[in-house]
């Protein structure tokens, strides 16, 4: 099963660079290892990311993002202090809300082609 997801900063703050990007694609990469689930695309532009996640039908999506989100959100505050602070985003990194779309319909290489054409900071 493939899953496209949408993950927004807080008050949609421009906090990300390429090298945070970087970092949160590799934090994303151990996350989903850890449901047995495999990311099979990620990219994102300065206030948001998009993440294509092939994942077992064991796992419930709420709890894979729950993680995905934490998870991240720990680990960027905490590698980038200044950036994320500079944001003022009152204590969280990720919006709460987010998106997430089956991918049945279209092929994955469809959604692929989608994420890679974000507009990526420098």
């Amino acid at each position: 099963m493939h899953v496209h997801l949408v993950f927004v900063t807080k008050y949609r703050g421009n906090v990300f660079d390429n090298e945070m990007l970087r970092r949160c694609e590799e934090i994303m990469i151990e996350v989903c290892d850890g449901f047995e689930a495999e990311l099979r695309e990620f990219n994102g532009e300065d206030d948001h990311v998009h993440l294509l996640v092939h994942y077992p039908p064991k796992v419930a999506i709420s709890k894979l993002v729950n993680s995905l989100k934490g998870v991240s959100s720990h680990y960027l505050r905490k590698e980038f202090t200044g950036r994320v602070n500079r944001a003022v985003m009152d204590g969280q990194f990720w919006s709460p809300s987010y998106f997430a779309a089956s991918c049945g319909g279209a092929p994955p290489t469809i959604i692929k082609a989608y994420i890679e054409q974000q507009r990526r900071p420098a």
